[in-house]
């Protein structure tokens, strides 16, 4: 184990320093400085070696947390990345954007600040890659069968690359110029640079793994159609269906849904040129939703310079400390200050909206009101109102599920009472060649999930190929996600 008693002798939490708030948002770089490889190894020695690690439990990939604690202390990277991706194919994904729950697990949670877990799972990742450490694993042999993956997410890549070490041959459909899915238009690089993607992606082809980008499933080629190339289908599309608000004055120019947004800046960021792009620059800003979602817009408005960017969440605002009702080793709803909330902005709480003002046709302000609650309802108080000014408003409200239509029409792949892909407990749907993972299938959650579903949905489809196999299924389609607050 680390350090028997580091947890005595290092009782301070030390994460990784961020940038100075004047200088990171005048660019696109993650906002966090390189990490301190002395710092990692003393917050590492902190891990208790618990009898009973929960941090396994607060894990659905059941990342071997204590032992590269342990490796890392003992400044062993080549086994603290074989152990990290013994469990975790994209490490350098969710030590980025994970909320870490296994933190939340972490046993001296209980009366210390908890292990610096995702910390250092990052510094294990970018270590490796700095060193030359992560190699391609192509399959010592192949089974003649053939996989299709709709959509390049974390649940789609983990997938892709499980089936591809077990000798399928994989070809992953993206209906967008570049893979990645969420990760690559969704995902400010202030929180991540697409280089990430790009070296694993650049991993899996040299793995085996064929990719075809601007493919659009269901229009390009038709679902009866691919069904009859493959073997199998997995359908890793996602949940990206916006929920929209219906109040008076939604027609207004100025109004857009936060991934709209979101997806033009990265791509913008990117190199492209996008014609109207929705901007932020010398306007008043109004973000609805006080979730990830809502703070990457925020960080993209205020890296594009408007004058002001307000955020309304329509409950209350949540605690500092860990409440009563979500006793360790839950993972508690807790008030967070994102680096986005640290460079800008007004947070609100209790903030109904209750109509969208415009002139000419254009959005000038945002109708709120105090929310109360009636009958366990939460309605806006009369009486209350006022108007916020905006130029520009982004619905950042969750998602309502995939975006199915013509999945429905060409497949007769049925959807759950969620709008999500229906399927059984071996990830298959109603068609038996057809299975589902990540958000396509659970509904909008967290990235941790989408590659514990992927890697899972993998083992499944593997078996249903060849009759057994030796892939790891971390969890299984019955588990439900962890709350999550828009």
């Amino acid at each position: 184990m680390a350090d028997p008693r580091g947890f005595l002798k290092t009782t301070e939490r030390e994460t990784a320093t961020r940038r100075p708030v004047a200088v990171r948002i005048m660019d696109w770089k993650e906002v966090y400085e390189k990490r301190d490889s002395a710092v990692v190894a003393r917050q590492a020695s902190r891990c208790m070696d618990c009898g009973v690690p929960f941090c396994h439990q607060g894990c659905p990939l059941g990342n071997l947390i204590p032992e590269w604690n342990d490796l890392t202390w003992r400044e062993d990277g080549t086994s603290a990345i074989e152990r990290l991706h013994a469990t975790n194919n994209f490490p350098e994904f969710t030590g980025r954007l994970c909320p870490a729950p296994c933190e939340s697990a972490c046993v001296l949670g209980i009366n210390q600040p908890a292990v610096t877990i995702k910390e250092i799972e990052v510094s294990i990742i970018d270590q490796a890659f700095e060193q030359g450490w992560v190699a391609p694993h192509a399959p010592e042999r192949l089974t003649g069968k053939t996989v299709a993956v709709i959509g390049s997410g974390p649940a789609g890549l983990a997938a892709a690359q499980q089936l591809t070490r077990a000798g399928h041959t994989v070809a992953v459909y993206e209906r967008d110029d570049r893979i990645g899915g969420l990760l690559r238009y969704g995902i400010p690089d202030f929180k991540m640079e697409k280089h990430h993607i790009d070296r694993r992606v650049a991993q899996m082809e040299a793995e085996g793994t064929r990719f075809r980008t601007g493919v659009n499933i269901g229009t390009d080629i038709t679902w009866e159609d691919l069904r009859s190339r493959y073997d199998a289908v997995l359908v890793a599309t996602g949940a990206s269906k916006p929920r929209d608000l219906n109040i008076p004055g939604r027609e207004l120019d100025g109004v857009h849904f936060a991934m709209e947004y979101l997806v033009q800046a990265n791509k913008v960021v990117a190199g492209d040129t996008v014609n109207n792009q929705i901007l932020a620059g010398h306007k008043n800003v109004v973000i609805l939703g006080g979730g990830d979602t809502g703070a990457d817009c925020l960080g993209t408005a205020t890296r594009q310079g408007a004058i002001s960017v307000t955020t309304l969440a329509i409950g209350k605002q949540p605690p500092v400390e860990r409440p009563s009702n979500q006793p360790w080793p839950m993972m508690p709803t807790l008030f967070e200050m994102a680096s986005a909330h640290e460079e800008n902005g007004e947070r609100t709480y209790l903030a109904s909206t209750v109509e969208f003002v415009g002139e000419n046709g254009k959005v000038t302000g945002v109708k709120v009101a105090e929310t109360e609650f009636v009958d366990g309802k939460r309605l806006p108080k009369a009486g209350t109102e006022r108007i916020i000014p905006a130029d520009l408003v982004l619905l950042a409200l969750g998602f309502t599920g995939v975006e199915g239509d013509d999945l429905q029409e060409q497949s007769s792949i049925e959807l759950d009472a969620r709008g999500n892909v229906a399927r059984a407990g071996n990830w298959a749907t109603n068609a038996d060649d057809v299975f589902v993972a990540g958000d396509a299938g659970r509904g909008q959650s967290l990235i941790v999930w989408a590659i514990a579903e992927g890697r899972a949905a993998a083992a499944s489809i593997d078996a249903y190929l060849v009759g057994r196999t030796e892939l790891p299924s971390p969890v299984k389609p019955t588990d439900r996600p962890l709350s999550i607050t828009y």
